[in-house]
């Protein structure tokens, strides 16, 4: 049985929601169980944001993921110290490392740095930040496919968001790019 739980993490503003929003549709257009918890810090804006994703073949039991994601995406520095001993041994931990400059104290998982904000500004979209990283952990992890996490796109932001997507489809490809040193 597949099963993948997910953490996204950051500040308010860095599409942390949206990531997991995709992942969720994404993994519905491939018809697998799917579940999305959102989670928001108390300030009004730029407080931290995190959400839980979880990816099945079989039935989803429950919501929660506590400590035992099989991967984390962490957009700043406070997720990570917050989230990095929450992924099981042998996972996957992305990190943003043009805002992150600590590295992983975790020997056991796989660790990639992806300079998410510097790829995102080089490809001329600097807020597609956490498409940059979408697109490395699915190409990381196969959770779902980059043509789901398109398609997924329009139910998330709807027709009339539809002129943004070659520009995000652009940035999922850039940050499937960045990972494939890391791809053994």
């Amino acid at each position: 049985m597949a099963i993948d739980k997910v953490i996204f993490a950051g500040f308010g503003g860095q599409g942390v929601m949206s990531m997991g929003q995709l992942l969720t549709y994404a993994g519905m257009l491939q018809n697998k169980q799917v579940t999305w918890c959102p989670s928001y810090g108390a300030e009004m804006r730029g407080g931290t944001a995190n959400c839980s994703v979880i990816v099945s073949d079989e039935l989803i039991g429950s919501p929660l993921i506590s400590h035992d994601a099989t991967c984390a995406v962490v957009m700043n520095l406070p997720s990570l110290t917050k989230f990095e001993k929450d992924v099981l041994p042998d996972g996957i931990l992305l990190i943003n490392s043009s805002l992150i400059e600590k590295k992983s104290t975790r020997d056991d998982i796989k660790v990639a740095y992806i300079e998410a904000n510097k790829i995102a500004a080089d490809i001329g979209n600097p807020k597609a930040t956490n498409m940059v990283m979408l697109g490395a952990l699915v190409t990381m992890k196969n959770i779902v496919t980059i043509d789901s996490i398109q398609q997924a796109f329009l139910k998330v932001f709807g027709e009339r968001k539809k002129e943004f997507l070659p520009a995000n489809e652009k940035a999922l490809l850039a940050g499937a790019n960045a990972v494939k040193q890391y791809i053994s």
